[in-house]
């Protein structure tokens, strides 16, 4: 069994691992995107933010001054006994890792806009837990900034509408955010579900690595045909023209009522940031990125 201390600790790792260095299948993409540019200015941009990753990772700094918000998605086994609160302990892990490495305090009352200090507060971090058979424990976590969340849609579409119409809605979210959400980004879509789980399943699948296709033949389809067509829109690396405007589309589905069509859109910028671990013989061990 894995005790507080032990569980504090190593979500502290994963908090400091997602903020100072980009998993490896973004840094390759990134890499492939400035191979293939063409804009001097587009180039510039990418070699810069491969710059900054190197400075980040060695000085052991968090990556961007947006340290963001952080949310967790826990997997939790039935059968698994803890013997402490995990979402108390993931709240003071956080405090800690705040003050220790450190990360900027971006969290607030959204009325009186007070700053809470810490990074946590009600709601804050946001743990999304499901429970699964077995007594497994994985967590994996997603640091999302304000640039990219500024640009989360939720659309409730004619049930009729169709795939056209949905690949049509993401491109022009895409082509409406331009260079706010900071691209290159990753796009996360989700379709059906309801509302709330339309939001939930754009931002999970924000967590698969970039080059792994949906499953689903027709919806890894419509991830190919939404990336060529961002990428033609010329918007480019922080939004100063270029060939590479998105590094990914991940699209994620659930079933829904009849009459209606939820489609949630959420963005990462090109800080692609987070971070998984799994329990494994009493002890939660980091996923190397």
């Amino acid at each position: 069994m894995i005790s507080e201390r032990d569980f504090r600790g190593a979500v502290e790792e994963m908090i400091r691992l997602a903020e100072t260095k980009l998993p490896a299948d973004v840094v390759a993409a990134l890499k492939r995107s400035m191979e293939r540019e063409e804009s001097p200015i587009a180039r510039k941009q990418l070699e810069l933010m491969l710059e900054n990753l190197e400075i980040a990772e060695f000085e052991n700094v968090p990556i961007c001054q947006d340290t963001g918000i952080l949310i967790f998605f826990v997997e939790r086994g039935t059968d698994l006994d803890l013997n402490f609160d995990m979402t108390s302990a993931i709240h003071r892990a956080v405090q800690d890792v705040t003050r220790s490495l450190p990360l900027r305090s971006n969290v607030v009352d959204p009325v009186s806009r007070t700053d809470t200090g810490n990074n946590t507060g009600d709601g804050q971090p946001v743990v999304h837990t499901e429970l699964i058979p077995g007594e497994e424990l994985k967590l994996a976590l997603l640091v999302k900034g304000a640039g990219s969340e500024n640009w989360s849609r939720l659309y409730m579409l004619r049930p009729t509408a169709g795939r056209e119409e949905i690949e049509r809605t993401v491109i022009r979210t895409i082509e409406e955010a331009g260079g706010q959400p900071c691209p290159p980004t990753v796009v996360g879509v989700g379709i059906g579900g309801s509302a709330d789980l339309a939001c939930l399943l754009a931002k999970r699948s924000l967590l698969r690595p970039l080059g792994e296709p949906n499953e689903n033949e027709r919806l890894a389809k419509m991830e190919r045909r939404i990336l060529e067509a961002a990428n033609e829109l010329g918007i480019g690396p922080m939004g100063l023209g270029g060939k590479t405007t998105v590094l990914g589309v991940h699209i994620e589905k659930a079933d829904c009522h009849t009459a209606s069509l939820p489609l949630a859109i959420s963005f990462q910028c090109w800080a692609a940031r987070r971070a998984s671990a799994s329990l494994i013989d009493g002890e939660l061990h980091l996923e190397v990125p």
